[in-house]
């Protein structure tokens, strides 16, 4: 494909591809009803979906302490919030890897790990979050952008013409406030990707998009965390002239939306 038409179907940003990459377009399966989830793994039992009035609650006990640290008094008062002690025990568990306070509102299977979105109560923006959970390490934030295996995408023609244009383009952490769960594919081994969607912004959060990148991150069969696997995105089919033939390819279908293709 020319240079040209390329930038210019990356530029074009669909809602509905950036809806469907980063957050899936299929439901995860359910948490099956007789798992324990024992040794602090993250469970339904760690949902607390606390509601803006209940979390003023909790701000104005703790907003009236003095000398003391915060993140440790909300997390000392969730309960009176009605959180169950499951969700305050694992709230402090990820506070160990995360360094900040994180409430789990909904949780799922994918296969041997776990799916979790969360928010972050005490941030002044960009509350939501998304986690990978109960593998190796225990807690994985998709948007600790330090894991991503960028090597592969960086050498693309696709994403020099990005650059090219727009300098400054990089990855940024995506938006995970959606309801829809990620896909989970089975890879050979019996473990599970992941498909994590990541928006190329032009320069800082709020600049435009300007493409958008998928990458799998991937377990063993035992949960173990491998490794982050770009995945690229086949380009826009070619309109073809009157009485064109399409090429003879057995490449998947691309998505039918227009979109940026990283």
């Amino acid at each position: 494909m020319r240079r040209a038409g390329l930038l210019a179907a990356m530029v074009l940003v669909s809602a509905t591809v950036i809806c469907a990459a980063q957050h899936g377009s299929e439901p995860a399966p359910s948490p099956p009803t007789n798992r324990p989830y024992t040794n602090g793994q993250i469970g339904p039992t760690a949902v607390w979906n606390a509601t803006p009035e209940i979390l003023k609650r909790v701000y104005g006990v703790c907003d009236k302490g003095k000398g003391h640290n915060y993140d440790d008094c909300f997390m000392a008062h969730m309960s009176t919030g009605g959180a169950s002690p499951e969700a305050v025990h694992i709230t402090r568990l990820m506070y160990k890897t995360l360094g900040e306070v994180a409430i789990v509102t909904d949780f799922t299977e994918a296969g041997p790990v776990g799916m979790a979105r969360v928010e972050f109560p005490l941030r002044a923006a960009d509350n939501s979050g998304f986690l990978l959970v109960n593998g190796v390490p225990k807690v994985l934030d998709v948007d600790n952008l330090d894991r991503l295996n960028r090597g592969a995408m960086d050498v693309t023609p696709q994403f020099q013409a990005v650059k090219q244009r727009y300098p400054a383009a990089n990855v940024w952490p995506g938006d995970r406030s959606g309801s829809v769960w990620p896909q989970a594919k089975p890879l050979p081994d019996g473990g599970t990707r992941i498909v994590i969607g990541y928006p190329i912004l032009d320069g800082c959060q709020t600049c435009a998009h300007v493409g958008l990148a998928l990458f799998g991150w991937d377990f063993d069969a035992n949960g173990k965390f491998v490794k982050t696997t770009y995945i690229p995105i086949p380009p826009p089919l070619k309109k073809l002239r009157r009485g064109e033939a399409p090429p003879s390819t057995t490449e998947p279908a691309p998505p039918s939306a227009p979109g940026p293709y990283l």
